[in-house]
């Protein structure tokens, strides 16, 4: 009877420790999935994509725009001939950012960048937004 004891106590361990095993993959996979979702990792922009005429972003600050696939870009220009684009995805958890003045502000986590280079200036966020290469074509910014 000892061992038979034994042997249930065993199976219903066994059974316990592979159902938590199972949870625990499931929440893991969980995680990863609302990572995708959050938008965090961006898609490239076809090359030649426009994205906003260089006029309409005034010389020190930036602009949101959305390019031709959907998805949310920041432009900067840091001077009358420069340019520069962000995701406009936050590193954080993935809110879009908007443009204020020199700062580019999410508003799900209070993450504040650098409008003309995508730098962290306050946390949460520890990433910079990632950049999108950009140049200038025929008056317009457009992808690298």
């Amino acid at each position: 009877m000892t061992a038979e004891l034994h042997s249930r106590r065993t199976v219903l361990t066994t059974g316990a420790a592979v159902a938590g095993a199972a949870v625990g993959a499931v929440a893991l996979t969980a995680c990863s999935s609302d990572d995708a979702k959050s938008g965090t990792a961006q898609a490239p922009i076809a090359a030649g994509t426009p994205l906003v005429a260089l006029a309409d972003v005034p010389v020190g600050e930036a602009k949101a725009a959305k390019a031709p696939d959907g998805s949310d870009v920041i432009v900067a220009r840091p001077s009358e001939s420069a340019c520069a684009a962000f995701s406009a995805i936050c590193t954080h958890q993935g809110c879009t950012v908007t443009p204020k003045g020199a700062d580019l502000v999410c508003p799900c986590h209070g993450s504040v960048f650098n409008a003309l280079t995508g730098e962290v200036k306050q946390g949460p966020a520890n990433k910079p937004l990632p950049s999108v290469p950009v140049k200038v074509e025929n008056g317009k910014v457009v992808t690298g």
